[in-house]
Order: C-alpha cells, then structure tokens, then sequence
C-alpha cells in the first residue's frame, strides 16, 4: 500500500458509466443494482491497481449548482436521469458507508469542484493523486503528479484510459488546461455542456493549438480556418464563453478532506457483507467473506465442544437460567449428528456419537426447553426440520394436550421472522440473519462445508456450523421481535406463523398412504397409452421427430405441413398451448399431440416421480413450506403435493393412488369462492356483499347485473364470462388478459371490465386505494397485516410497472385469504 497516494473518484460519473455499461440487475426485494455492481467491481479493480493508501469518493449533493443555474438559464433544463438509476445514487452511498470510505459532498458545488480542490491540495501537500472519471472534463486536472483514469465498462469487462498531462497533449494537441478551451468550442453532451454549432474535436483542437483560447481566438477571427467555424465563433461567442464557464472546474471550493478519514482502513465489514447481501451480489460476497472473516473471527465465541454427559448436564442445567438461548440440532442422512446452544455468549456443541446418546441427549433439551418461561423462549432458525430430533419434547406436550398455539409460545424461529419482513428473499440462512439483524459476521455453512456433506465433516466443523446458528438465532432473537413489532406483525408471527410450523410439521410427520400397486398400474397405463400415440403422431406426420422438442415440432406443424397460425420467434415457431388449441378442431394430428402432452405430464412428474417418494411405511411425506411465496401462500415440494391434477378423467384416476388408512376416511374441505368474499370485506361494496348475503350463485348473480338481464335468463356463457371477470378483477387481469381467456376482442374485453366497475364501484375505488398505498409506503399489506414489497412499482419500465399494479391489488386479497386458511389449519 502507497501511503503517499489517494484515489479521488467521481461518483455520479462511475455509477453513470456502470449503469449503462452492464445489463439490468435486481436485488431480491426487486431494487436496481447493476450501476452499484458495476461502480464496485470499478473501484475494486482502480484499488488493485494502486494500492493507495487514501481513498474518496466525490458526489453531487440534492439542489442547483452555480452551473446548473447557469445552464437552466441557458437551456431551461437537463436531461433527467432514469428512475432506475437515480434510486441506486442512496444505495452506493450506504455501501461505501458501510465499507468506511468518506462521501465528499458540499452543497452548491458539484463533485467535479470537489475533486479539483482536493486534488490541488493533495498534490501541494506532495502526493500522488489518482482520479476515476468519466467524464474528460476532468482531463484539465492532470499533472505530472495526478493522473485522471477513464474507465469504460463492457460486458467484457474494465478497460482504463490513462492520462497525464503528457497523455493529454499528446492525444488532444492541447495542455490539461486547454481541454476547458476545447469544451467551450466542441461542447459535451453528457455533461451539458452546449458548445458552439458546427465544431467538433479536430476543429477544435486545431483552433486552441493555434490560439491557445477561445478569447484569443475570437481576438484573431479572421485567421481562423475552416469557414464554418469562423462564422459559428463569431455568431455564437456568447455560448462559447458559457460553455467554458460549465467546463471549468473550481479548485478553490471551500472544503477540505479530512486525510485521517481518507486513509483506507477495514473496508470489508459486516455491516458491507450484510448489505452484499442483500443487494443479491453473490460474485462479491467470496470476496467480503474473505476480508471480514479475517478481521471479525477472532471476535466470535469459541464453540465448545462437550463430549461427556456430565458435562453435558451440567452445561445445560447452567443454560436454563440464561437470559437468551439459542438452538441448532444438526442432522445428516443418518440422523441427528450433534445439538448446538448459545446461552448468552457462551456456544457449546454436543455431538451425538449414537442412537442411545441421542436419545439421551434430546431428553436433557426437552427437559431445558420445559424448565424456560414463555417470556424467554429458545430463538432457533429453521425449526420445523428440528423438532423431527425432539421426540421427548413432542411427546411431553401431546402429553399434556398442548396444542400448536400453546407449543410455539416456548419458541422463536428467526427465519420465520426474517421472511415476514422480507418476503422475497429465496433463503434465510443464519449467516445473513446474523449479519442484518445481530451485526455479526459469520462463515456460512456452504463455506465451512465446501463440498461435503455435514455427516461427512469432522466434528469441528459440524461444531461451527450448529454453533454460529445457534448464536445467529440467540443474538437476532431482540431486533427481530423489535423490527416485527415496528412493522406490525408481532401479532402475525405469534399466533398465526409460529402455531403454523407445528402444524406444518404434523402434516410432514403424519404423511399420506399411497398404494404403490396402483401407482405402477396407472404408470403401465400411461406407457402403453403413450407408445400408441406416438406411433399415430409419426404416421399422421410421415415422419419421427422429438415431440418435445418444441423447434422440431414447429417445423413438421408450419413448414412442412403448412398449417396456420405459425409465429416464428427466435427459437422457432411457436408450439404453445393456445396456439395447439386453436389447430386441433381441424387437424387431428395436433388434438394427438395435446393428449401426448397431457399423458406425459401425469405419467413423467406423477406416476413415475411419486414413486421415488414412497417411504418405507407406505406414506408419502411430502415437505410444506410456508417462507416461499411472498404472498404467504403455503407451498410443497418433495413432491408438489398441491398440484395433482383433477380436472381430466385421467388426473381423478391418478388422485385414486392415495388412501386412508384403514377405518379412516378422507374428508375435503375448502372456503367457498374466499378471495371473492375477502374482496366484498374488503372493499365494503354493497351490492357484492348483498349478493353474497343472499347465498346464491355469485356468477349469476354478477352476469344479470353486468349484462342487465334477468337472473334466470342467464346462459352458461355469460355466467362463464362473469366468473372470468370475478376471478380476473381478484388478480388485476387487464382487458388483454380477458380477452385472451374468453377468445372476444379486447375491446369487449374493456366493456365487460368497465361495466363490472360501474356495477360493483366500491371495488373499483378499493383498488386504486391498494396501487396509491403501495407507491406511498412501498409495499402492499393484508388485513392481518402481512406485507408484501412492491418495487416494481418505482419501475421506469411499464411492464414491471404494470406488474407491479397487479401485485399491489392481488397481494391484499391473496394474502388475506392465505392468512385465514392458516389460522383454520391451526
């Protein structure tokens, strides 16, 4: 590192060039981030380079300068910078305040000024001095000891122009300082700079290599060659001299930088691996794990790991007096691998050698857990997946009757917490709970794994991994609760999504039987039924190909069968649903390769994968999530349990695979039309409510009023049409959207959407209700208080935009409805 040397960088300018150098990028709550990436890897890239021992950043604070003033005056205004650029100017200043690197920024003066004064000083003060533009304004501060540095980012990477004032003569023709005189002639666009019609960089340059200024030049107009530039000059000096007024950076702002500040300490901190993080800068969070870990793990407790019983009691029997606690019970392919606490400050790991140790070793936690006031729950993350190694604590409390809302008062799961305020994250591991909410910096579990697997790592490291979660949970356990009850929705996360994961893990533990004979008949079914179509496709085509390869079908359907509706795209023809649907009345050959698909579908994902699922006790036990979806929608996986298919014969034969066991019966229940309901509530419209107070059917209902016909004059199709409409208005379906799902014109598409409103008004002022809310406060919210973020809607782009006026109508009623099926499985 050079002591002697400071990197200077313009930070609207850099942000600027990274904006429009590198594709569009979002963070996982939907912010714009790729100007901050780019200006990142630019600034890492110059540190790299020279090693400076101080570092600045110059940004141009809120409000007019003197030469804003002075170029309104002129032009009257600027061009505007685009949404998605201006909302990331705040997010690299939180960045480069995490990372300790000081802001300079003095009002009425912009950045340019900044770095030319603190240049100069730097320089006099005998320093080697680096500055990181865009903009070649800033070429006029170039010496022999400070060198400007251009960077221009591509998909590629990094390229830098270098220039001292030797590079700036010999590129320009001109001195550092004559590079004002040059932007007075020739202009510059991107930093409003007008410049004089007609003149461009050569004619410039060869003007102020003669002349030396645009004062001097106009002294000696007559000498000045080509034509066209003599007239410009003589007609428009006044705009010449404007132009150089903007051009000319002050060196002389009343500002000094604080050298103690400047210089380059710890930048790699947690606070800037947190906020890494959350900007979904995964290329870059090795690169701050790397830095804070080797600053901040000398900090974290040592994990002890406590292999004895004796010890092991006396160490948990200490823990239930602790004022916080934290868990993590760490499990491999085989079982529980060893049991994690935090008590206060002190970590301690339990490894579990074997079954009887476990045994052993989950009676002492159930027993801990039980001896601990409600008021000091054990803070965990994750445990839905634990309490499957707490057999003697789930016993005890069925034991005594104890209910999931009952249960979950002795606990706090911190990614429950988490995905409550930030819903549209994908994970919630420990390591960035820690980060956001303890300020603590911790190695993810990835990055102690590696490759392996926990029941292939050594104790240690499964000691560290169940440790820091256990610290993650005891030192998150308060701002979480904090942070949950500022938002509103403590009250959500105590009685509805804690009781939730006992349920959950009920459901998961409980299962559901499947008969396997039957499974395989329907899958020898499907083959058969499958090889059979194939045969009839090939013959009906005159040819084989791959069925589903969408470009091979596109080619036998529109190229050599020369059927209608053919969209070509990018990657060929088009072969989507709607597209099949429409040629299939009149070609055969398309109704077989619907079916195909249709077969396929149930055989490949359902009869064939359900089977890899089946567990020994002839169950399957399917995982439910509940931190998926950012509506609070609860979802499944391992296998899709929601999603078997019921709308064809063939998906109600397959549903005939699952049975209650023996002397039990499966019974279905369901809310009837409940989004619809939670829109009347919710909106207050009298004539929905009335409709729904007079317990009839709704569709018919909404079709009489909507297309003013008596209600037993109602045909299928309009109570079709009126459902369609009912259920799109849930879900912010734009006149397009209907006209697509009822094959009518979007114009009366329109009509239909508009008579609703005009029938049902209440809803109509209730949706615009939830869009204004959401672009006041950012996110939209249900009538439990769940919140859903927003972003799009600060989107300059129409489609995110549009997108975001759905989402912000849908994720009231959507979540509301979500809410209440919640606290009826409770």
């Amino acid at each position: 590192m050079k002591d002697n040397k400071i990197v200077l960088i313009d930070g609207h300018s850099i942000l600027h060039r990274a904006f429009y150098g590198i594709p569009d990028l979002t963070s996982p709550d939907g912010l714009h981030t790729n100007a901050v990436y780019g200006f990142l890897n630019i600034m890492f890239k110059i540190l790299e380079e020279e090693q400076p021992g101080s570092l600045a950043v110059a940004f141009d604070l809120h409000g007019p300068t003197f030469r804003h003033k002075l170029y309104d005056a002129y032009k009257g205004t600027r061009k505007a910078m685009p949404d998605e650029l201006r909302e990331q100017i705040p997010l690299i200043k939180e960045m480069l305040t995490a990372m300790h690197i000081p802001l300079m920024m003095l009002e009425g003066y912009e950045a340019d000024d900044l770095i030319g004064t603190v240049s100069l000083q730097m320089e006099q003060a005998g320093m080697e001095v680096s500055i990181i533009s865009g903009d070649r304004d800033l070429l006029q501060l170039a010496s022999d000891t400070t060198l400007v540095r251009i960077p221009k980012t591509k998909r590629s990477g990094t390229e830098i122009e270098d220039y001292y004032a030797k590079d700036v003569l010999e590129r320009f023709q001109v001195p550092p300082a004559g590079i004002i005189e040059l932007k007075a002639l020739m202009g510059d666009a991107s930093d409003n700079i007008p410049g004089i019609p007609g003149v461009g960089e050569k004619t410039a340059a060869k003007i102020i290599s003669a002349f030396g200024t645009i004062e001097n030049a106009y002294a000696h107009l007559e000498e000045i060659t080509p034509n066209k530039a003599r007239e410009s000059l003589r007609d428009h000096y006044d705009l010449a001299q404007l132009s150089k007024t903007l051009a000319t950076i002050d060196r002389h702002a009343p500002f000094v930088l604080d050298a103690q500040q400047a210089k380059i300490g710890q930048m790699y901190t947690g606070e800037a691996l947190a906020f890494c993080r959350k900007l979904g800068f995964k290329n870059m969070i090795s690169r701050f794990e790397r830095e804070t870990l080797e600053n901040n793990m000398p900090k974290l407790p040592q994990v002890q790991i406590i292999e004895t019983p004796d010890a092991a009691e006396k160490w948990l029997k200490d823990a239930a007096s602790a004022s916080r606690l934290g868990m993590h019970l760490l499990a491999g392919k085989c079982g529980l691998l060893g049991a994690a606490f935090c008590a206060d400050q002190t970590v301690a790991y339990f490894p579990c050698v074997n079954a009887q140790t476990g045994e052993w070793l989950t009676a002492q936690i159930a027993a801990l857990i039980g001896s601990r006031e409600k008021e000091q729950p054990v803070a965990c993350i994750g445990l839905k997946e634990q309490l499957s190694y707490l057999p003697a604590y789930i016993k005890n409390a069925e034991a005594e009757n104890t209910g999931a809302q009952s249960m979950c008062g002795s606990w706090f799961d911190c990614a429950v917490a988490d995905y409550l305020l930030n819903p549209l994250k994908n994970q919630y591991p420990y390591d960035e709970i820690a980060a956001e909410y303890a300020k603590i910096t911790l190695p993810s579990a990835q990055e102690l794994l590696g490759k392996a697997k926990p029941e292939e790592a050594g104790t240690q490291v499964c000691a560290e991994i169940a440790g820091y979660s256990a610290l993650a949970a005891a030192c998150s356990f308060e701002p979480l609760k904090q942070a949950l009850d500022e938002t509103g929705m403590l009250k959500l996360f105590d009685t509805v999504e804690m009781p939730l994961v006992f349920v959950l893990y009920d459901m998961q533990k409980e299962g559901v039987r499947v008969r396997a004979d039957l499974l395989r008949a329907y899958s020898a079914d499907l083959a058969v039924r499958i090889e059979a179509l194939e045969k009839q496709i090939y013959e009906q085509a005159g040819e084989q190909f791959n069925l589903n390869s969408p470009k091979q079908l596109g080619q036998i359907l529109f190229e050599k069968l020369k059927m209608p509706y053919g969209k070509k795209t990018k990657t060929g023809y088009s072969t989507a649903a709607d597209v099949l649907e429409k040629l299939s009345e009149e070609y055969p050959l398309v109704a077989d390769i619907l079916e195909y698909r249709q077969l396929a579908k149930l055989k490949f994902p359902y009869a064939d994968g359900l089977s890899a699922f089946i567990s020994e006790d002839g169950r399957i036990h399917g995982k439910f999530h509940q931190m998926v979806t950012a509506t609070g929608r609860i979802s499944s996986a391992d296998p899709n349990l929601q999603n078997i298919p019921v709308r064809t014969k063939l998906g109600r034969e397959l549903r005939k695979v699952f049975v209650p066991k023996d002397g039990f019966v499966f019974v279905d229940a369901d809310y009837s039309q409940i989004e619809l309901r939670v829109l009347a509530h919710a909106s207050g419209d009298q004539k929905l409510i009335e409709a729904y107070k007079e317990a009839k059917d709704i569709h018919a209902i909404t079709a009489s009023q909507v297309f003013h016909v008596p209600q037993d004059e109602v045909t299928p199709l309009l109570r079709r049409n009126a459902k369609a409409v009912n259920f799109g208005i849930v879900y912010g379906i734009s006149s397009f959207g209907l006209s697509q799902g009822l094959s009518i014109t979007r114009k009366e598409a329109q009509a239909y959407i508009e008579q609703y409103f005009k029938t049902y008004p209440g809803i109509k002022e209730f949706l615009d209700r939830c869009i204004a809310d959401a672009k006041e406060k950012g996110w939209a919210v249900t009538l439990f208080g769940r919140r859903r973020p927003v972003p799009e809607l600060k989107s300059s782009n129409f489609m995110q935009r549009s997108f975001g006026e759905r989402v912000a109508m849908n994720s009231p009623i959507q979540g509301t409805a979500a809410d209440i099926i919640k606290i009826a499985m409770i």
